[in-house]
């Protein structure tokens, strides 16, 4: 069975959001992406109300199993905190009205799981994911390859391939992870020793 995910890269600003089926043997396929655009000269609810209402969109018309969103982390910056945090809210209220499971990822997480290193940068995980995806170009902008990262990241941490309720981790000293699974159970760990 092929697991569909959608992942989303909350933001106010720039929301990203991709699509992203895994087969069993972990091949990737791109299904969609994009991004959400509000302008911070709008009120807040009309920003998130435009959030909203594309989620909605994009739940409805791919149906995914899942939804992996980006955790929301401590930043210097609280206004951006708090930004990523609503849009965050109302993308995981979204799933929650179907009924869909909804999985949170670390930036660390992610960057572990698709490069091998949780301290890649954006450009990393970018080339990464046009190349997991087989993709002739690279996800743009940062924000859409971001939220491919975050399904690929999912569905290779869930076992991609199983039944969506039935997709379990495989624990940090399985023989069956390949590299990149073990940099993300070492950078899931040590994230979880931070907090």
């Amino acid at each position: 069975m092929t697991l569909r995910v959608l992942g989303v890269d909350p933001g106010l600003t720039r929301c990203g959001i991709g699509v992203v089926d895994v087969e069993k043997n972990r091949r990737a396929t791109m299904v969609a992406f994009g991004v959400v655009g509000t302008s911070p000269e709008e009120s807040l609810d009309q920003r998130l109300l435009v959030i909203a209402t594309s989620i909605d969109e994009w739940l409805d018309k791919y149906e995914p199993h899942v939804l992996a969103v980006e955790r929301v982390f401590s930043q210097l910056n609280v206004s951006t905190v708090m930004g990523v945090a609503q849009a965050s809210g109302v993308v995981i209220a979204a799933a929650a009205r179907r009924g869909i499971p909804v999985a949170l990822h670390t930036p660390s997480e992610v960057k572990a799981a698709v490069t091998g290193s949780g301290t890649s940068n954006k450009d990393a995980v970018t080339k990464l994911v046009t190349k997991i995806l087989r993709l002739d170009a690279p996800p743009r902008p940062a924000d859409a390859a971001d939220a491919l990262a975050l399904a690929i990241t999912h569905a290779w941490r869930s076992g991609s391939g199983t039944s969506p309720k039935e997709a379990v981790t495989t624990g940090p000293g399985s023989q069956s992870l390949t590299p990149a699974q073990r940099a993300w159970a070492d950078a899931e760990a040590k994230a979880r020793r931070a907090r």
